[in-house]
């Protein structure tokens, strides 16, 4: 591994020493591998090289993290034997990446209509354009032209505008979001969030020992105003996490009417606000008042991933303030996140020439006709056992049984008919949701989709507490 560091590819040749060292682990047993810090002295490279590995792996079911305990192997010729790991969300991540699963709980809207391919066809004209620059060029907040692709679209009026400065790129949108909460202040601080919430966040948050309170979306999308100003009033928050428009995992929008009385309120409390954009672009209706519409650009930062729009190709996240410039660029420098500057490039191009309007337009199409299907089955097959949410957008399905049962069991009874499902305490850490589940609408491989619906409607029968 000599030399390493100064490749452009060095996550690669760490990618493949995991690999191997996952593939030599025991088949029965949960393997612990070498922490960053331990990997970084061994391979003579960069934490963060490490960490853009590791999250490689992560996304393809090879490893797994735990707070405050690290990263473990998960040998792909064991996989179907973990069905019934005490870890609820780790034998989610486990089975999720098992070939022979009907995974019904992904949010992956690019099943549908993924953009990789245009993206690697323009990214090999690239390369044909652009020769292999030197190390020194590298720009660690990320590739300029993508930079400011992104400050052009977020750009709405003179007043809400963004220039390639405020906008920073990462390898993925955990790594991002580890820098904010560092950045922020947030160890051991008070947050605000919605509820339900996106699992990944909350267990960010909870590595970091950040007091979180769920400030739970009501029935009809919308939040309460004074539950929120209460929680304002009796405990010091430094940040408030808002969805932009679209709230997942219940694919709900709030009324305008609504996030209007929601942002005077911040406004008057002075917060800072997070806005999630991962979904923003994925709404049935794409016309809409956003949050970031409506805040302070003085004290708002957005996030996003281009992953969800453009499929695995594009994992990198990136964040957009127009503040605290020098403590971001600090943390960027300091990760050294490695990434392609022709992939970056190439991305750049597809929001330039319109594609990526282009295919949202299809993907917008897809996903609700596809949802209409979903929807109308549930009704037709469970009308009688479970509620839900009528998307407004993206990929899943927010459900609710009518009957109290015991969701953990229902999801391991599914597993051992291939079925994959999330529970609804996934998105919460308080408890929250226990009789809810996400369910998806778009998912891969050739499946009968109406029979697991009845194993679903089997499985709630069956593990019913009334």
């Amino acid at each position: 591994m000599n030399g390493v560091r100064e490749t452009g590819f060095a996550y690669q040749a760490v990618y493949r020493y995991l690999t191997q060292l996952i593939n030599e682990s025991a088949r029965d047993a949960r393997v612990r591998l070498p922490s960053l810090r331990q990997l970084a002295d061994r391979l003579s490279v960069s934490i963060s090289t490490i960490q853009y590995a590791y999250s490689l792996l992560e996304k393809e079911g090879r490893v797994y993290s735990l707070a405050k305990s690290g990263y473990y192997a998960v040998p792909m010729s064991s996989i179907d034997t973990l069905g019934d790991g005490h870890d609820l969300l780790e034998t989610v991540y486990v089975n999720a990446r098992n070939p022979s699963m009907l995974v019904l709980s992904a949010d992956e809207p690019t099943l549908l209509q993924p953009l990789d391919s245009p993206l690697l066809l323009l990214e090999r004209e690239l390369l044909r354009q652009y020769p292999r620059q030197p190390q020194s060029s590298a720009q660690p907040c990320g590739e300029l032209e993508l930079r400011a692709a992104l400050a052009a679209r977020y750009t709405t009026s003179p007043l809400r505008c963004w220039h390639a400065e405020d906008v920073y790129i990462g390898a993925d949108l955990r790594g991002v979001l580890e820098i904010l909460i560092g950045v922020l202040s947030l160890r051991h601080s008070t947050v605000v969030v919605e509820s339900p919430c996106d699992w990944p966040v909350l267990r960010l948050f909870e590595s970091a020992n950040v007091k979180v309170i769920e400030l739970a979306v009501q029935a009809d999308g919308e939040l309460d105003v004074d539950t929120l100003e209460r929680a304002l009033q009796l405990n010091p928050v430094p940040l408030v996490l808002l969805s932009s428009r679209l709230n997942m995992p219940r694919a709900s929008l709030a009324s305008e009417d609504n996030r209007r009385a929601i942002a005077r309120l911040l406004e008057r409390h002075a917060c800072w606000v997070l806005e999630n954009d991962c979904h923003g672009e994925l709404g049935f209706d794409p016309d809409g008042l956003r949050f970031r519409d409506l805040l302070d650009p003085d004290r708002l930062l957005v996030y996003s991933t281009f992953e969800k729009i453009i499929g695995p190709e594009a994992p990198f996240g990136y964040v957009l303030s127009r503040h605290l410039r020098m403590q971001l660029q600090r943390q960027f420098l300091l990760r050294s996140f490695r990434l392609s500057p022709i992939r970056q490039k190439a991305i750049a191009r597809l929001y330039i020439n319109g594609r990526i309007d282009q295919h949202l337009q299809v993907l917008r199409r897809l996903l609700k006709d596809r949802s209409v299907q979903m929807s109308q089955l549930l009704n037709e097959r469970l009308g009688d056992a479970l509620s839900f949410v009528e998307p407004q957008g993206g990929a899943t399905i927010w459900v609710r049984s009518l009957r109290q049962v015991d969701v953990r069991r229902v999801f391991h009874r599914l597993l051992q008919h291939q079925v994959l499902i999330a529970p609804g305490e996934l998105f919460s850490l308080q408890g929250l949701h226990a009789q809810h589940m996400r369910l998806s609408h778009t998912f891969g491989g050739d499946h009968d989709l109406s029979a697991a619906i009845g194993l679903l409607g089997d499985a709630l029968r069956l593990e019913s507490l009334d």
